[in-house]
């Protein structure tokens, strides 16, 4: 038991330094001086600083999916299921401003490097996006989605209003950036859902209306 607490504090404070530094600023040194263990004592628990990264990928992993994949689950299938998991992914995202994405962050660091750590994120990475690709068919088999509806294209378009979401929120440091990312998930469902098929998550319809607010005060 001790053992197991004792790791999953180390775990801990490894995610946090990951967040800020990258995995590739993890070290074993540099968590044993966090953690205030020698550095044969954070060894004995991973055994490698491979293993530690992959330690840290599947930990980031399993939070995520607590904070943003579990709850969405409880929803309803279809449309009101997909705005709960874009609306808790964007919650998710603005929490990391500060912080740091591991998915995105380990992408740029592992893109071209091939390796257990990459198979890694690779693989934590897929198991989301499938997950996501499988909310959109069962909102096409709800008859909230048009029939003709190409998931793995839709998948591909939300994904990448998350990117752009973290890249204007984390780099350029936008305001509003998330507003903009929900207005644009609603366009996306505007373009693939039947009409009438359900409503605009209210979280989304009042993103959406404070930014034609925020377009309308700044043309007058």
């Amino acid at each position: 038991m001790k053992g197991r607490q004792t790791r999953a504090t180390i775990l801990d404070a490894a995610l946090a330094l990951a967040s800020h530094m990258g995995l590739e600023g993890l070290s074993i040194g540099a968590l044993a001086e966090v953690t205030q263990m020698s550095k044969s004592g954070v060894f004995a628990h991973f055994g490698s600083r491979e293993e530690l990264q992959i330690s840290v990928v599947r930990e980031y992993h399993a939070k995520f999916a607590d904070e943003v994949f579990f709850p969405a689950m409880a929803e309803p299938r279809g449309l009101p299921r997909l705005h709960a998991l874009f609306d808790r992914w964007i919650k998710r995202v603005t929490v990391e401003i500060d912080s740091g994405c591991i998915y995105i962050s380990g992408a740029v660091e592992f893109d071209d490097r091939p390796g257990p750590v990459r198979d890694a994120l690779v693989g934590m990475v897929q198991t989301w996006q499938s997950s996501l690709e499988r909310a959109i068919e069962m909102a096409v088999d709800e008859g909230h989605l048009r029939a003709d509806t190409e998931p793995a294209q839709m998948l591909f378009e939300v994904h990448g209003l998350i990117l752009a979401l973290h890249h204007d929120a984390r780099f350029l440091r936008h305001p509003g950036a998330d507003e903009r990312a929900r207005a644009a998930f609603e366009r996306v469902l505007g373009h693939y859902a039947l009409p009438g098929a359900a409503p605009a998550s209210e979280t989304a319809s009042e993103a959406a209306t404070a930014l034609n607010r925020k377009r309308t005060t700044s043309s007058v």
